[in-house]
């Protein structure tokens, strides 16, 4: 099965899949931050924090790995100093 064609049931799958994954770490974010400026966090709070963040990390990264296979490597510029995988742009990431 390919995610190629944009409009088939695989790719439209996982589009939704990345928007729900993106959604959760945006949430995540927002609870990650209230709580570490609360200043009266417990420590298994922080271990559970500290465990979905590294989840909602690992999402993020496999939405942007998934993403920047999915664009032309002829669309993007190489980076400078000879690195050759392909520069994602803000808008690349919704």
């Amino acid at each position: 099965m390919s995610t190629e064609d944009s409009g088939s049931y695989l790719s439209r799958l996982a589009d939704n899949t990345e928007a729900v994954q993106l959604e959760v770490a945006g949430e995540l974010m927002e609870h990650a931050l209230e709580v570490l400026g609360d200043g009266e966090a417990e420590p298994n709070e922080l271990r559970l924090l500290s465990t979905d963040m590294a989840e909602a990390l690992r999402d993020v990264r496999r939405v942007a790995i998934s993403r920047g296979r999915r664009l032309s490597l002829t669309d993007h510029p190489a980076c400078e100093g000879g690195d050759e995988d392909p520069q994602l742009s803000a808008a690349a990431f919704g």
